[in-house]
């Protein structure tokens, strides 16, 4: 017979009542995986038979491998690459709240649109956070959202005040990280 101690759940509380409505999500936190987890949802949610849309800021010149994959959804997922690049190789300031806001505009579009069950904004809140976009802007056009639609924000430093009005915040934490031991960042794994 097995000594061990039975550390598994064996009662469940079911919710009293339950609520559809379209989520607002946020992953941030300076730890690997925001958009590895967005890109995860974006996949479940196309298995439910959704379209999804996911707007990519920052991210530019790189050649993701989620991009590439998700361009196998063809009329199911529109991606849409509008970054520069890093802020180390954009050429400034002006041009990088110049590019957000180009972005944002289409994200404005997406948001408000009756096509797009799920849609994904990565990377924006690193754009709050560089204060190339207005929080509260943001936050204003994710209360004007359609009801049903579910919105995932991605990136470092999300703000208190879209933390606050999201329906579900996951905050990623670094442990460790191979860059640390000089590891460049390897296609199919960091990008």
């Amino acid at each position: 017979m097995d000594h061990r101690e039975d550390r598994a759940p064996r009662q469940y509380k079911a919710t009293k009542g339950f609520t559809k409505k379209g989520l607002i999500m946020v992953y941030t936190g300076e730890g690997k995986g925001k958009t590895t987890a967005a890109v995860g949802t974006a996949l479940r949610a196309l298995g439910h038979g959704y379209k999804v849309a996911i707007v990519q800021f920052i991210k530019g010149k790189w050649k993701t491998g989620e991009e590439k994959a998700l361009k196998m959804f063809r009329g199911q997922c529109d991606v849409f690459v509008l970054g520069d690049g890093f802020t180390w190789e954009t050429g400034g300031l002006e041009r990088d709240v110049e590019t957000a806001r180009k972005a944002w505009i289409k994200c404005c579009d997406l948001l408000s649109d009756q096509e797009h069950q799920l849609v994904i904004l990565d990377e924006i809140n690193n754009v709050i956070d560089y204060n190339f976009l207005d929080a509260q802007e943001v936050i204003r056009q994710l209360k004007e959202k359609p009801p049903f639609k579910h919105v995932l924000l991605t990136g470092r430093g999300a703000p208190q005040a879209l933390m606050d009005m999201a329906d579900l915040v996951t905050r990623m934490t670094c442990v460790k990280h191979p860059f640390d031991k000089g590891i460049k960042a390897q296609p199919g794994i960091d990008y």
